[in-house]
């Protein structure tokens, strides 16, 4: 751990850099870009006194999907990889604060992907356009330049961290708030406030939205050493579905963020393979969020150019259903 010092207009890291570190800002103002220096450079969000970035180097051996600059005079101190272990020993309320970070993320990427859905759902490619409203035609030239400032970043497929979360049984070391339940067991119900996240040890469970009513739809089934729930547990949010055991004698963990510190102390595996879980989570959802816009950038560019091909229109469809 070192505290490092840059001077406006320094760049910290770059994007598609091989990094192995994270930053803590003690003072000063940061920009996260894409194509810095480039003339499609696009700012993602500016960072300030006390935030974290660059974390998912340390997570997840990954080159930088940004690129980072000092918009003002910055001190930050620097984690490596090597070091993480000993920081969270020595600060262990950064564990839930790095978390709550991704978490943030994750809820912000929710909401995007969310609207860019509904906006493709909204259009049927090669319609008279001037039927559409202005706010959708304002959606669909948003996306659609998203998509275009975006497109060369390259997509990461996030298998580093599906090996860090499957590298052990997630029923080994210390474990607190573990029950056997049986077929049928609702664990939490879709728009209740979330305060936990559950760690399967063995068996099987389904989540479903429209749980017992004739629009009930199960989104996937989960099986022994996968984590679900930890949004509502760190952003205490609303939960977005209904969790039902699907087998008898299915064992889950239950994890409060308040135990968060504990647990690390006790097992340092499990909350680094929560925190892989929470980047696998991140990353994948960027690239669907990317594939999203670029659904759109195709039919904006094809409306533009006049040419509007059955192969669109049935890509388009194809996706809508998908959803």
């Amino acid at each position: 751990m070192a505290e490092k010092n840059y001077k406006t207009n320094d760049v910290i890291f770059k994007q598609n850099a091989v990094g192995n570190s994270m930053y803590q800002i003690i003072d000063g103002t940061v920009g996260i870009y894409v194509n810095y220096g480039m003339a499609d450079q696009n700012m993602l969000t500016e960072l300030n006194k006390g935030q974290f970035f660059g974390e998912m180097a340390v997570i997840e051996a990954y080159p930088r999907s940004a690129t980072a600059v000092a918009l003002t005079d910055v001190k930050a101190q620097e984690i490596s990889a090597d070091d993480i272990s000993e920081y969270f020993k020595s600060n262990p309320d950064r564990i839930i604060e790095i978390m709550q970070h991704i978490a943030g993320r994750l809820r912000d990427l929710t909401n995007d992907y969310t609207e860019v859905n509904a906006t493709i759902k909204a259009i049927t490619p090669g319609e008279d356009t001037s039927k559409r409203g202005a706010g959708l035609l304002d959606k669909i030239k948003k996306f659609a330049n998203i998509y275009s400032r975006t497109k060369n970043v390259s997509k990461i497929e996030s298998v580093e961290s599906l090996k860090k979360i499957n590298k052990v049984s997630h029923s080994a070391g210390y474990k607190d708030n573990v029950e056997e339940y049986k077929k049928g067991t609702i664990l939490f119900k879709e728009g209740e406030i979330g305060e936990c996240m559950y760690d399967i040890h063995c068996g099987k469970i389904g989540i479903f939205t429209g749980y017992g009513t004739e629009k009930e739809k199960c989104l996937t089934e989960l099986h022994a050493d996968e984590f679900f729930g930890e949004m509502g547990m760190i952003d205490n949010v609303k939960r977005s579905a209904t969790a039902v055991v699907l087998e008898d004698g299915t064992v889950v963990e239950t994890i409060y963020l308040n135990g968060m510190k504990n647990l690390f102390k006790e097992n340092p595996p499990k909350v680094e393979m929560i925190l892989a879980h929470l980047s696998y989570r991140l990353r994948k959802l960027t690239n669907e969020y990317n594939d999203a816009c670029k659904v759109v950038f195709d039919i904006y560019n094809a409306e533009s150019g006049g040419a509007v091909g059955d192969d669109l229109k049935k890509r388009v469809e194809s996706y809508k259903n998908n959803l």
